[in-house]
């Protein structure tokens, strides 16, 4: 049951980071590249390298992203789970598949309505990937590197590599690409952070019931979740009751309330969000 459990949580993980890799493909085919919005990443990088080399974007990231991935095996170690890896070269695939050999359509009307769709479908598509723990490599393969020989903090590393990306754009094209570029790489930042909150916010449910075990039992085996038991006792009554502590997906939320309302009307409970909860279930802790 254990090993069942296990490998349909790991399809679900690919499945969900390949969904996000084709939204964020989709993003940078249709709207980023056609435009030369280099929204940072190596995909950003290898539109500014076009610019300059008449190799397809998509043959340029698979040239950034070996090296990359070399430079940092030999400096760093390997240091990245094959999950980053796969997502990083179905990426590339995705990207050189919908770009250059079946050609999908390409969106080259109004910049802005460009940079505002694009960055949508690829913060969406790379938030999913995310929370799944993986990456799509690019500028995080650099930033370990900084990381490991100058003790930048990553999340900066990425910003200022990304940043320095969108200006190159600018120097390669022409002023406008460049302004474009780097309010697509904050637009990015921005969007990717919402939807992280979205799809990773997670709740505790603190349970007081005459029914504790009913509703225990209702979370166990319907929502298949942990549950705590903890002793307390009614500062006015002295009462010695039982708690149960509850985390869970805000998603399921409405499930567990209508659940306890059915079991027991008059049971008390406390709803806290939860901004990161890691362990089984959730957030891996490495």
């Amino acid at each position: 049951m254990g090993i069942r459990k296990t490998g349909k949580l790991i399809a679900k993980e690919y499945f969900l980071s390949s969904f996000g890799v084709l939204l964020t493909a989709l993003g940078l085919a249709i709207f980023l590249i056609p435009n030369n919005i280099a929204a940072g990443g190596a995909s950003g990088l290898a539109i500014v390298l076009n610019r300059f080399i008449n190799l397809s974007v998509g043959v340029w990231m698979y040239i950034i992203n070996i090296t990359l991935f070399a430079i940092a095996f030999i400096l760093v170690g390997f240091d990245f789970s094959f999950k980053t890896i796969y997502c990083t070269f179905l990426l590339n695939f995705l990207i050189d598949l919908f770009d250059r050999i079946f050609p999908i359509f390409k969106y080259t009307g109004d910049t802005i309505v460009a940079v505002f769709f694009g960055n949508l479908l690829t913060a969406v598509g790379m938030a999913l990937a995310f929370s799944q723990n993986a990456s799509t490599g690019g500028t995080d393969i650099l930033a370990k590197i900084l990381n490991k020989f100058f003790g930048a903090p990553m999340g900066m590393s990425i910003l200022f590599l990304d940043f320095s990306i969108g200006v190159m754009a600018g120097l390669a094209y022409d002023l406008n690409t460049g302004m474009y570029s780097v309010l697509s790489i904050v637009l990015n930042g921005t969007m990717i952070d919402f939807v992280l909150k979205g799809l990773e916010l997670s709740v505790n449910v603190w349970i007081i019931s005459d029914k504790y075990e009913e509703i225990k039992d209702f979370v166990l085996n319907e929502l298949e979740r942990g549950v705590t038991i903890l002793d307390v006792t009614g500062g006015y009554t002295g009462q010695k009751r039982r708690m149960l502590l509850v985390a869970l997906k805000r998603r399921e939320l409405h499930e567990l309330v209508s659940n306890i309302k059915r079991i027991d009307p008059h049971a008390f409970f406390i709803v806290n969000e939860a901004r990161n909860v890691y362990g089984e279930g959730f957030k891996e802790l490495i």
